[in-house]
């Protein structure tokens, strides 16, 4: 019993129903909000410091042995992905206590945020091809949730092409998860990996690797069904948009990474080349998105998008070195992406608009926000030495060894427009004087997201911006440790042996080399 493994998804569970329970209690929600948050932090920290000694952490659920039950496994990319998941939860946490109006703390903001982080654990966490798809569902009905949160147009608008395209991928995950069963009668997914190689009919494995393409393709807003994420991202409460945008798509791309590199292998030559172009024209198209964009968070959302591409790239290129620059690639992005909303809640805070010609002169108002808006929108740019640099370096190497020149032109390419986005930002947020039809008045107006009177605490929205930022040059400037545990990630999902044991024991050992690329 590794019960270090389980408690990600409890805690957040259990904080939700907690939540729930106090639901006439505006200050119990808000403290259950942090002192969960924080507990999910700590026993985050826990799984990953136990995974870099132990390797793998598994758990059969009820007893039951692989590939029976349902097993929860953490290797290093689920520890560390959780682990991450934790600092999100914990920043958007304390962001919101100052950012939630009563309307959205009393229509269950807090457990909804709860329950959305218990889903993206699970998805972590699960060895258990169908409890995915339910941990997917978990995120889909929490997020489409707080989406709506408010109730305004372009909230519902934007819920309707969120949920729509969402939809459509759970039905073509669900669909290949029937597909799988019918084929090697097992949804564990080691046993999967074990018993596809020895499946006669190679076409259906062809089949279920497109369907699995096309369905975690759609969830991680990848080219060419991204549209839904620019259409509602920018929809929603700040902090709400902060939390989409570090986490959600990121549990797609984890998800591609864990089946291209478990289940199926990279014999199929064409799934390669798919995921080759859809990482360049992902890249490409959220990149020349965002530089047509005058909205802040719709620039952000846009960026989302195009970095997205970087991530796949790497799974892409298929070699340790790649899938490691990959899931680097990943952690930045988490951090930076969360970071920059939070930013554009608080310039939001201040003038009162998104639109960047509306605003202006934070650069002298508040250089300390300015600071790490620099930070931040330098390390997505992939500026040395910040973390964005050594993520995009690896990749990049990882392209020249495969002799993917063009690819990796593309890859430089969309790291010099997304610097032209983010001057653009900063030059009209930051350095130009402030319109002369806004003088908007300072921090003492008090409005939440949802027009109710909130506190005007600015210093809890600082806290957790000043924090990410200091995590993104953490990050760059220890960048060798860091990309050792990387480089231990890559290893182990290009050599899956280790996985497949850790879940079925004994019984594996005389396979494992038929599993090992």
């Amino acid at each position: 019993m590794r019960p270090e493994v389980a408690l990600p998804i409890l805690l957040p569970l259990l904080s939700g129903a907690i939540s729930l329970l106090f639901w006439r209690s505006r200050p119990m929600q808000r403290f259950i909000a942090v002192t969960g948050t924080i507990a999910l932090f700590v026993v985050s920290l826990w799984l990953f410091i136990v995974t870099l000694t132990d390797g793998y952490i598994t758990m059969q659920m009820g007893g039951w042995p692989a590939p029976f039950g349902i097993t929860l496994i953490a290797d290093t990319l689920s520890a560390v992905m959780v682990l991450m998941t934790a600092i999100i939860g914990l920043a958007i946490g304390i962001y919101s206590l100052a950012t939630t109006g009563r309307g959205h703390e009393k229509f269950g903001y807090y457990p909804l945020m709860h329950l959305l982080l218990a889903g993206v654990a699970g998805a972590f966490l699960t060895g258990d091809i169908f409890n995915l798809y339910v941990w997917f569902e978990v995120m889909l009905v929490s997020s489409f949730a707080l989406l709506i949160l408010g109730g305004e147009r372009p909230q519902m608008e934007g819920a309707i092409k969120y949920v729509t395209l969402n939809l459509l991928a759970s039905v073509i995950f669900l669909t290949a998860i029937g597909l799988t069963y019918g084929t090697v009668g097992t949804l564990n997914m080691a046993d999967i990996a074990l018993r596809f190689d020895r499946v006669a009919h190679q076409g259906m494995l062809e089949v279920l690797a497109v369907m699995y393409m096309i369905a975690f393709g759609i969830k991680a807003a990848a080219f060419p069904l991204f549209f839904w994420l620019p259409a509602s991202y920018h929809t929603p409460p700040v902090a709400v948009s902060a939390l989409f945008a570090g986490l959600l798509t990121k549990v797609g791309v984890y998800a591609l990474f864990r089946v291209f590199t478990l289940l199926f292998d990279q014999s199929m030559d064409y799934i390669q080349t798919i995921l080759l172009w859809g990482a360049g024209l992902t890249m490409v198209t959220g990149v020349l998105g965002a530089a047509a964009q005058y909205e802040f968070r719709r620039i952000l959302s846009f960026h989302i998008v195009s970095q997205i591409g970087y991530m796949i790239l790497g799974l892409a290129l298929y070699t340790p070195l790649a899938i490691a620059g990959g899931v680097f690639a990943v952690v930045h992005n988490i951090v930076v992406k969360t970071n920059l909303f939070l930013i554009s809640g608080i310039t939001h805070r201040l003038q009162g608009t998104y639109q960047l010609k509306k605003m202006g002169g934070l650069y002298r108002e508040r250089p300390w926000l300015a600071v790490a808006f620099f930070i931040s929108a330098f390390a997505l740019a992939g500026i040395p030495p910040l973390s964005g640099f050594f993520a995009k370096f690896v990749i990049v190497r990882a392209g020249i060894e495969a002799e993917a020149y063009v690819i990796t032109a593309v890859a430089l390419a969309v790291s010099l427009m997304t610097l032209y986005s983010m001057v653009k930002i900063w030059h009209e947020v930051f350095w130009k004087a402030l319109p002369d039809d806004n003088r908007v008045p300072k921090e003492s107006t008090p409005a939440g997201d949802d027009g109710r009177l909130v506190k005007p605490s600015l210093w809890m929205m600082y806290l957790p911006v000043v924090i990410l930022a200091l995590l993104s040059v953490f990050i760059g400037l220890f960048a060798e440790p860091v990309m050792r545990v990387m480089n231990l990630i890559g290893d182990q999902l290009f050599h899956p042996a280790g996985y497949i044991e850790a879940v079925l024991g004994e019984s594996a050992r005389s396979d494992n080399q038929e599993v090992t690329p």
